[in-house]
């Protein structure tokens, strides 16, 4: 890589108070946008029967889904619209309007009617909105890192910049608070149908999308006060700032190479540790271990708060002993020691499950040729054949099964414990195969051994609230490693003129794409082998993946000056 380096580091001292406005306005603007974009994955069940309520209750969670992907999707070209102009116009004014479209998309989703009163339009205009949330976010990050990482002094790139990358967590938090906080004040009823506000619109769930017109107004205010990065404007001073930066950044095979590199050698493994630890474990407490929608919550809630100082450490811990190897041991370590995490996981919140995942014995067998793949990352197959039906009730139940095969021309037989469960419809398979599991030692719906609490002070009461937040707050702790350090890494490989651009773009097709598709990918792993930890190969195999390209190809960065790094 011909990337240059002064090879010194600057003696640690104390932020001056320009620096800490500097890490201030860039940090507050951006948990601003993180939670506009998160309050739509956490109320999306809500949103799903607004805006898609011509649909069943399973094909409107469907649509809904794949809505809030739809800003995953779209983050990559953000990051090169956004990141052109960056490169182009500046820092301080791209993303003050990556907020502006922001805060504008997010408070407009709290002013949509819904499908019963406009119809189609309805969806059509919130995945219109959704993707202008992507697109904003996509020049977001990327402008306030390199804004950071361009005013930090050598040697301290990543502590300031790891101040960026807790509003991630701070922002998933912000919405979490505030949807909990709500549904407990107004009742749940209130919140999803039944509040009235105004010109007809209904539902308390609403409201954190109208106040959101407040933060924007905060952000808008403190980002107007901030001055362009100094390395930004000795490049337009002295007349070497790109007038292409696209075509620089990924046209020209060195620049491209190291994007590459980037991308694989250190962001895919960040990615996935990140989406396992603050989503999927989120995902897999309620879709798997059927934990309540507020506990759920709360016990996340706290391992955020145990464990986001951790962004801190490792992004200054990264400044001593180098970008690299603090990431790519963050991903090994989380690649070696999710399936135990996951397992301790199951057996602390949900113990009556736990035993009867060794205990109880489900089989499917079936004739190989009338058995499919159940593969479905973005849940619009149909399925009819009976052996693919009832797998799929048994992974939506979380029922640990086999698959045996029989004779061909044999009908499918469902099994539990020897006791078969008769198939005739879809409905009343699911009925029966919900009480013979029960039977055989699976909890109900109402079991007491599941982790409960109703409050959030609450789970420090409960010893075992506080053990899945040890585990919880341990995969936090894996997610601090990783993203701590990674705005520092990137904004390091590029040069100023194309900075903005070169850097966004990797870091959004890892987040955006491989980390924001695990969830449902990882379901969808879960669901065709009738394993509830086999979704774990996903993270734990680019992570593994991630570790040894960025062993072998990526370059430590620690100690470049940013203004001569070619």
């Amino acid at each position: 890589m011909s990337m240059a380096a002064t090879g010194t580091t600057a003696a640690p001292r104390p932020m001056s108070a320009g620096e800490k406005k500097v890490i201030l306005a860039s940090s507050l603007g951006t948990i601003f946008e993180w939670y506009d974009f998160y309050l739509y994955g956490s109320l999306a069940a809500i949103i799903g029967a607004q805006f898609f309520s011509a649909f069943d209750v399973n094909t409107r969670n469907i649509f809904a889904l794949l809505a809030f992907a739809a800003g995953f999707l779209v983050r990559p070209f953000g990051a090169l619209v956004f990141g052109r102009l960056g490169d182009l116009v500046g820092r301080k004014y791209t993303f003050l309007v990556t907020i502006l479209i922001m805060g504008a998309s997010t408070f407009l989703v709290g002013l949509l009617p819904s499908y019963a009163q406009i119809g189609w339009i309805a969806p059509v205009a919130l995945i219109a909105l959704r993707m202008l949330q992507g697109l904003a976010l996509g020049g977001e990050y990327g402008g306030a890192a390199v804004y950071v990482a361009e005013h930090a002094p050598v040697g301290r790139r990543g502590f300031y910049t790891s101040w960026i990358q807790t509003t991630a967590t701070l922002g998933l938090l912000l919405s979490l608070f505030v949807i909990v906080g709500l549904r407990i004040q107004m009742g749940e009823a209130n919140f999803q149908t039944d509040l009235e506000l105004f010109f007809g619109l209904k539902g308390g769930w609403r409201i954190p999308f109208l106040g959101s017109i407040l933060l924007l107004a905060i952000s808008v205010w403190i980002r107007l006060q901030m001055q362009e990065s100094p390395s930004f404007k000795k490049m337009k001073e002295e007349g070497t700032h790109s007038k292409a930066p696209l075509s620089e950044a990924f046209g020209q095979w060195k620049n491209a190479k190291i994007v590459i590199i980037a991308l694989f050698g250190l962001v895919v493994g960040q990615a996935v540790v990140w989406y396992t630890g603050q989503f999927y474990a989120l995902f897999f407490l309620q879709a798997i271990l059927k934990i309540d929608l507020l506990t759920a919550n709360v016990l996340i809630a706290w391992s955020l708060i145990l464990g986001t100082g951790g962004f801190i450490v490792f992004g200054s811990l990264s400044d001593r002993i180098g970008r690299k190897p603090v990431i790519l041991a963050g991903c090994l370590i989380a690649a070696l020691t999710y399936f135990p995490i996951f397992g301790a996981l199951t057996k602390a919140a949900n113990p009556t499950y736990d035993k009867a995942l060794s205990s109880v014995t489900i089989q499917v067998a079936a004739d190989p040729a009338k058995c499919g793949s159940l593969f479905d990352p973005v849940g619009i197959r149909q399925f009819t054949e009976p052996c693919d039906v009832a797998r799929r009730t048994l992974s939506q139940q979380a029922l640990k099964y086999s698959l045996v095969t029989a004779p061909a021309g044999s009908a499918m037989k469902v099994t539990v414990n020897n006791t078969e469960v008769p198939f005739t419809t879809a409905a009343a398979f699911n009925t029966a195969l919900t009480a013979e599991a029960i039977k055989a030692g699976y909890p109900a719906a109402n079991d007491a051994g599941k982790v409960k609490v109703d409050g959030f002070f609450s789970a420090l009461a409960n010893p075992q609230a506080l053990w899945v937040i040890v585990l919880l707050t341990v995969m936090v702790i894996y997610v601090t490693m990783v993203y701590g350090p990674i705005a520092a890494a990137l904004v390091e490989f590029f040069p100023t003129r194309i900075r903005y651009t070169a850097m966004s773009l990797p870091y959004h097709i890892g987040n955006g794409w491989f980390g924001g598709l695990l969830p449902a990918t990882s379901f969808a792993i879960v669901a065709s082998t009738g394993d509830i930890y086999s979704g774990l190969w996903y993270p734990v195999g680019f992570a593994l993946m991630t570790v040894v390209i960025g062993v072998f190809f990526v370059t430590e960065t620690k100690d470049r000056d940013l203004d001569t790094v070619k």
